[in-house]
């Protein structure tokens, strides 16, 4: 435990118990075909290649998954973030494959990044990217547990999040992303967090400073390196971290209110006097 293991995502997972984690939290290569554009720089991952034929790259996408689900505890989530891609024209969204799972979509979060990962004119620029909350139910209960009003409250668009720019990693997202993720579903709780693709180590990061247990899983060397240096530096991402909790705040629940409107219309309805008739005397 709160260890980053070296080596290939799939045989990893293969290696781990059933119902070993509470939480996954992760962000795959895109398998964006070393396309450049621009200003945009190619994404280069050394040894782990980003230009797979797209039947291969979904497939090992699929297996990685159904294996977290695996390991994953009943009740437990996993949070996918990921983007729609396009190749010669065609879009290709997360979905195709996620639908071929043993998960449940539960629901579909857009980040917006604010700044364009593609700078032609094609289309639209894209700003945005998805995470997918993905569910692993109790027996035959899919709907799982609500959010406290707190969590809840961070809606489905989460624009108040910039992507990281100090940060060697090719392609890491800000530690506010994980950080709200675990903060919301475990919120005082404890439980083990995974990441299958671990890469500069943000996901465990928030982990630990939440206190959370957590494990990593990491093909590249240098990055496993590099995250085990962040994670002993953790305490430079705890300002960050505390922000994005100091969010989750509510003056008053959505149970709290309704209470408090079932009794102050059951007061009303107590001391309800029925209006007169007034008549004018000739």
């Amino acid at each position: 435990m709160n260890v980053v293991v070296e080596g290939d995502t799939l045989q990893v997972l293969k290696g781990f118990d059933d119902n070993l984690v509470d939480l996954v939290m992760t962000s795959p290569p895109y398998n964006k075909k070393r396309v450049k554009g621009g200003l945009v720089k190619e994404v280069k991952y050394k040894e782990v290649t980003d230009n797979l034929p797209e039947k291969e790259y979904q497939k090992i996408q699929s297996d990685v998954l159904n294996e977290c689900y695996r390991v994953t505890k009943p009740g437990g989530s996993f949070f996918y973030n990921h983007k729609m891609r396009w190749v010669n024209g065609f879009m290709i969204h997360p979905v195709e494959w996620l639908r071929r799972t043993n998960w449940i979509l539960r629901q579909e979060i857009v980040w917006n990044r604010k700044i364009a990962g593609n700078i032609r004119g094609w289309r639209f620029w894209s700003i945005d990217e998805r995470i997918y909350w993905l569910y692993k139910p109790v027996g035959k209960k899919t709907t799982g547990e609500e959010l406290l009003s707190k969590h809840a409250k961070m809606t489905s668009v989460w624009d108040d999040i910039r992507p990281e720019n100090n940060n060697p990693h090719p392609a890491p997202f800000p530690i506010q992303i994980p950080a709200r993720i675990i903060h919301s579903i475990l919120d005082e709780n404890d439980g083990i967090v995974l990441d299958p693709y671990s890469g500069s180590g943000t996901t465990l990061i928030a982990a630990k400073i939440l206190g959370k247990d957590y494990i990593g899983i990491e093909l590249v060397k240098e990055f496993i390196e590099q995250s085990n240096e962040r994670l002993y530096n953790y305490k430079d991402f705890v300002k960050d971290v505390e922000t994005e909790v100091g969010k989750h705040i509510v003056i008053k629940s959505y149970k709290q209110r309704k209470k408090e409107k079932l009794e102050k219309d059951k007061v009303s309805t107590f001391f309800k006097v029925e209006p007169r008739s007034i008549i004018k005397k000739g």
